[in-house]
């Protein structure tokens, strides 16, 4: 599996990392963010995922869905760093649904989520 290139398509626009960070990006794999980032952040998941199949021959494509929630203290700002990342990824991959935003209970920040439909080349 060939993780879609999430990280550095959102890493190379200025700005997202006026946003989230240049040093580190704080844009994290689930499961890898600290556990408590400074600022806002970022973290993604494949969601599902196949790939291209063919009667003959190996696939060269795996289409991927992913799932990015974006957290900060404030939710102007999860906005912003939400609407900052769709628009750096859009022109290689598909904003597909957007999924509400929320706020934690626990640490009281604010969730903005999107989903995007990534296809790679193998």
């Amino acid at each position: 599996m060939k993780y879609p290139p999430i990280f550095q398509v959102a890493a190379a626009d200025p700005a997202v990392t006026a946003l989230i960070g240049q040093n580190p990006v704080r844009l994290y794999l689930f499961g890898m963010a600290p556990d408590k980032p400074a600022g806002t952040y970022c973290v993604w998941q494949v969601i599902n995922g196949s790939p291209e199949n063919y009667l003959a021959g190996r696939p060269d494509v795996e289409a991927y869905s992913l799932q990015v929630d974006v957290y900060a203290s404030t939710a102007v700002g999860a906005r912003a760093a939400g609407q900052a990342i769709e628009y750096a990824i859009e022109l290689v991959a598909r904003v597909t649904s957007y999924n509400g935003e929320t706020r934690d209970a626990e640490t009281m920040l604010y969730r903005y989520s999107f989903d995007v439909d990534w296809i790679v080349q193998r």
